[in-house]
């Protein structure tokens, strides 16, 4: 949520940086008014119950000196006074709470740097990353053998099955099998494995209260793209950051403690809403994944640094699997609602000659924080909001995708990166159907 403070301190600074990500300035001088308006019944709630408090003083002081018409005359007031006083009380509870309800819809402000785009194709590209590419190795070229879609080649090992996938849940659910099923159980422990020296691994619930979906960001505003269990009052969570957020939800930190830095396994469920004929084939887009997922709660100034250090790891993990990638730094309009900068990391996947999103790397500020209300005590005790960074380390279903098809031989089999090796039970070649 953005900081109401700063809107009042600085209007068109916060109006021109949300201007860049499409909210209209009619929008945000509504939100002034309110804020103005929430402001002004709330100082007029208190004096009247100030003078309710007297008037009530003075009825008891009328009745010790047996002053019972003044004390009547005095009751009949406040009860007037007090009639108004609820009233503004009211009026005051419902603009805050349409406040409230059109700052959940904005989006936080982009950092400086973020170029001004209208979607994807806006975004700037930063930099590549090929094996070889050190020793000054030209970019890799593919053979036809990799030119095969994972689903083809999935389906010919044996080793994904999204016909049974589409009959047990429903088209974009896929089921691996085998080999396949064993590949993404090694990329999830061979990626916690890499992260354990600093990460704190989490277990969180797969379920989430509305007040946890609310405070990422991912509620009210992409409501339609996450599957809700409404009989329980829950929601299927779209990623691990949505409980990570919400561990220290309400919470005053220790300055000593920052960063806390957490990493998590979870499946993620999407709807996908929209997407109905747009990259579903196989992997591509699907409705159900695993993913790991790193978070920090931090200080504004340990920010940069976190935000560093996950988008490091997460391109130290495309490096150690061997697969050509690229680095994104997104646009004002391709930028997701809580996300001050993100970085995406995209692999090359030769069988459908994409570059596919398989990492989102973002710097939130105190956006999520103000929702969750995660705060810290600085050294000099005062009180300030938490930073929050997460990011993908990595999401497995295009990983998969893009391994199958960058390492297919020509004789049909698949050879996986010798780091898999110890997860794969020293097995690296995918090469039988199961029986």
């Amino acid at each position: 949520m953005i900081d109401l403070v700063q809107l009042r301190r600085e209007p068109e600074f916060v109006k021109a940086s949300l201007a860049r990500r499409g909210v209209s300035t009619l929008t945000m001088d509504e939100i002034e008014a309110l804020d103005v308006e929430h402001r002004r019944l709330l100082q007029e709630t208190e004096s009247l119950r100030a003078e309710v408090n007297e008037l009530s003083r003075q009825v008891g002081e009328a009745h010790r000196n047996k002053d019972v018409a003044t004390a009547q005359e005095l009751t009949a007031k406040s009860r007037v006074v007090g009639d108004l006083e609820r009233q503004a009380s009211e009026a005051s509870e419902s603009t805050g709470n349409a406040l409230r309800e059109m700052l959940l819809m904005i989006p936080n402000l982009p950092a400086p740097d973020v170029p001004d785009g209208l979607d994807d194709s806006d975004n700037v590209e930063l930099r590549r990353w090929w094996v070889g590419m050190d020793e000054g190795l030209d970019a890799p070229t593919y053979a036809d053998c990799q030119r095969v879609p994972h689903w083809e080649t999935g389906a010919e090992l044996g080793i994904l099955d999204l016909e049974s996938g589409a009959k047990l849940a429903g088209s974009m659910f896929p089921l691996l099998r085998g080999a396949g099923a064993r590949l993404q159980r090694a990329l999830g422990f061979f990626a916690l494995d890499r992260h354990l020296d600093a990460y704190e691994e989490i277990q969180p619930p797969t379920l989430a209260l509305t007040e946890t979906m609310m405070s990422t960001g991912h509620l009210p505003k992409s409501v339609d793209d996450m599957y809700s269990i409404a009989r329980d009052g829950l929601w299927a969570i779209p990623t691990a950051e949505v409980p990570l957020t919400s561990m220290r939800r309400g919470e005053i930190l220790d300055e000593a403690e920052l960063p806390i830095r957490l990493t998590a396994q979870t499946s993620c469920f999407r709807r996908e809403a929209g997407a109905a004929g747009r990259d579903t084939r196989g992997l591509l887009r699907v409705h159900e994944f695993v993913k790991v997922e790193l978070f920090n709660y931090c200080t504004p100034a340990q920010a940069d640094a976190a935000f560093a250090d996950v988008l490091a790891r997460a391109e130290a993990l495309l490096q150690a699997l061997g697969l050509t990638y690229r680095v994104l730094l997104l646009c004002t309009g391709d930028l997701g609602t809580s996300s001050a900068r993100t970085f995406d990391l995209e692999v090359f996947s030769p069988g459908v000659d994409r570059w596919l999103e398989v990492s989102s790397v973002s710097w939130f500020g105190d956006f999520q924080a103000r929702r969750a209300n995660v705060r810290f005590r600085t050294a000099d005790g005062s009180i300030e909001l938490v930073h929050t960074v997460n990011g993908s380390a990595l999401a497995w279903p295009r990983i998969w995708a893009a391994l199958v098809e960058t390492y297919r031989q020509p004789d049909g089999s698949v050879i996986l990166p010798d780091v898999l090796a110890p997860y794969m039970g020293g097995e690296t070649t995918i090469s039988t159907r199961p029986v």
